[in-house]
């Protein structure tokens, strides 16, 4: 069985509080996630103090009066000193640390912390100093494509090739990036044209309200499932109103690995589990009526009947002409014994 890397995404939902930020690796250990993922900048790297808040950025915080990005990403940088913090507390709760970067400083500070996983999130996959130097790293690589055209994928994965990644360390993430994700938006097929046409492994990163769309997703053969969870979604910030409560989280993980059982090797056959049943839900063949020896039976003489234990009426044209060994009432279970 393939077993679904789940990235619980914290990202800025800590309020850039160090004891919020530990409780969320808290909740997404006890959800059984995989890995739990913050987000690692420099507002300053990232954002011109021009720049100004997205629509849900701005609508989901109605109380903020600074409109502008820098003001917001600031308050939500995490220190040096955090991020020792938080992986030593990764450590004790056997989950695994995960930031992305958006910046090359980032970058650097995330591989001087022995971080080999890079995740590219969707406002970066055009910015090719950046891919390059992910790409420089040879490290495994997940890309998220929000917004993205398949061109814009295709330029992406030949940065990060030619910088020395090759594609089978590459998992491309399908994502929209409204917050929340309409339904109607979700394309969720989407994720297999990009799968079959880069001969890459695939995931999702989900933006939608609720856990079915990344269910679904596995069911589809994403291999990743990165989700945004909060301690509560009406917590001021920009991310939390399209995030899970910890409750929703741990669903969403215990839904997945059941669907991961539950695709099993694609080979049919009856299943251990189901074998006793066939004597009881399958039928054999009976008589109709009660019938002397020697008669030579006919169609009109047979009927099927639960259980299964005796001739299966797929033998039926077997058995016509011959004649029964002995005296036999209506209802009798016929058996190979019962006729020559």
């Amino acid at each position: 069985m393939n077993r679904t890397l789940i990235i619980a995404e914290a990202g800025v939902n800590h309020n850039g509080s160090l004891d919020l930020a530990k409780t969320l690796i808290d909740v997404a250990a006890d959800a059984g996630a995989d890995i739990v993922k913050f987000q690692t900048f420099k507002a300053e790297n990232l954002v011109s103090k021009a720049a100004q808040k997205a629509a849900y950025q701005v609508g989901n915080m109605p109380e903020d009066a600074d409109t502008s990005q820098f003001g917001m990403l600031k308050k939500l940088e995490l220190s040096e000193a955090d991020h020792h913090a938080l992986i030593a507390h990764c450590h004790e709760r056997n989950i695994r640390f995960l930031s992305t970067a958006f910046d090359l400083e980032s970058l650097d500070f995330l591989v001087s912390l022995g971080i080999n996983l890079f995740k590219i999130p969707s406002g970066e996959i055009t910015n090719l100093p950046y891919l390059r130097k992910i790409g420089s790293f040879g490290g495994r690589v997940i890309a998220s494509t929000g917004m993205a055209t398949m061109d814009d994928i295709s330029a992406m994965l030949t940065v990060l090739e030619q910088a020395g990644t090759p594609r089978s360390q590459i998992t491309i993430l399908h994502c929209n990036t409204e917050y929340p994700s309409p339904f109607a938006d979700v394309n969720l097929r989407a994720m297999q044209t990009i799968g079959d046409t880069f001969g890459v492994s695939v995931g999702y990163s989900d933006h939608t309200s609720g856990i079915e769309v990344p269910i679904a997703a596995v069911a589809l053969g994403a291999t990743v499932i990165e989700k945004h969870f909060t301690l509560d979604r009406s917590l001021e910030g920009p991310d939390h109103l399209a995030s899970l409560e910890p409750d929703e989280l741990k669903q969403m993980v215990w839904s997945i690995r059941h669907i991961e059982a539950a695709l099993g090797d694609g080979i049919k056959r009856p299943t251990p589990s189901e074998a006793k049943n066939r004597v009881v839900a399958r039928k054999s063949i009976h008589l109709s009526h009660d019938l002397p020896a020697g008669h030579v039976l006919t169609e009109s003489d047979l009927t099927m009947k639960r259980p299964g234990s005796g001739i299966s009426p797929m033998q039926t044209d077997a058995l016509m002409g011959r004649q029964l060994t002995r005296n036999l009432p209506a209802d009798h279970l016929l058996t190979w014994e019962d006729v020559v």
